[in-house]
């Protein structure tokens, strides 16, 4: 069946200045003038023989006809973005775009990838470190680092590493006035939170550790509370208090001594890392490449359950 369309540019002026109620806003966005939006919708009236917008001196408001048209083009186009990057995601030269937590993006997987380039040179890694949740049919993210207690309905989901946590410091908090040197010494130190542990739910927190190591006179309650667990080990390697996190993430710098572990109780977690994207991306050959390389290296380091 044959497709008679008004002309394209017209259509996409139109859904721009409608879902953003602006002709100027949807020039900015399309890149052209107003007055360039504005004759492509005329264009887009003249075709169809009627009015899509009301026009005032400063403001424009869709007609009835208009707020009709404006979902359905809005859809299509959307669909024909979405259409555009999964071409591109097939494009064995287009990056290979990786949506990571921050800590586990920060502290382990972009100090390795060096060992991933030297297997596989032809593929560029895009590492996206952030706390959001991919959705993997609008942004073009191949696939995903997530935090939780999985495994994920819908999605291939490979459990990486355990998040046991323990308390990591400075070596400058082994020294001064109020060394570390017992649980109860932490009554001299700032306690750091990270808020999104909280949001977990189940997530061992300060208060838990102190319990467990039979501390009393400690509020672990108090202390400063940071979005994510990357700015809390940054502030604990600056000397800025002791934070409860993975031992696995930040052992390089366990192992160079910007951070210690002043006491052995670790405490256990049912949260994970873990590698997941739609059971179809793993037929393209980059993301399957990069999921076994991935498996390998961490259970190389003796993290795999």
């Amino acid at each position: 069946m044959s497709r008679r369309l008004p002309p394209l540019n017209a259509l996409r002026a139109f859904e721009a200045a409608g879902r953003r109620a602006s002709m100027s806003a949807a020039a900015d966005e399309l890149a052209v003038t107003p007055a360039a939006v504005s004759h492509q919708i005329k264009t887009l009236e003249d075709y169809f023989g009627i009015a899509l917008f009301h026009r005032a001196v400063r403001s424009i408001r869709l007609t009835d006809r208009g707020a009709a048209l404006l979902p359905y083009l809005s859809e299509g186009l959307d669909l024909w973005a979405e259409g555009c990057r999964k071409l591109q995601a097939l494009d064995d030269n287009a990056p290979l775009v990786i949506s990571s937590a921050p800590v586990f993006a920060g502290k382990w997987l972009v100090r390795r990838l060096t060992d991933f380039n030297s297997h596989y040179p032809d593929i560029t890694v895009r590492l996206d470190g952030n706390l959001s949740i991919a959705d993997f049919t609008t942004d073009g993210v191949d696939a995903a680092i997530r935090f939780g207690t999985g495994p994920y309905p819908g999605l291939h989901s490979d459990p990486l590493v355990n998040e046991d946590v323990a308390p990591i410091c400075s070596p400058a908090l082994m020294e001064g006035a109020h060394p570390l040197r017992t649980p109860e010494d932490l009554a001299h130190h700032t306690l750091i939170h990270v808020d999104w542990y909280a949001a977990a739910g189940t997530q061992p927190d300060w208060t838990m550790w102190l319990r467990t190591a039979g501390v009393d006179g400690v509020d672990g309650t108090k202390g400063p509370v940071v979005t994510s667990d990357s700015l809390a080990v940054e502030a604990a390697m600056d000397g800025g208090g002791v934070v409860l996190v993975s031992e696995f993430l930040v052992r390089q710098d366990l192992d160079r001594g910007r951070l210690v572990k002043p006491f052995d109780l670790v405490l256990p977690s049912s949260h994970w890392y873990w590698f997941v994207c739609p059971p179809e991306h793993l037929e393209r050959p980059k993301v399957r490449a990069f999921r076994d390389w991935l498996v390998e290296a961490v259970g190389n380091e003796g993290n795999l359950p």
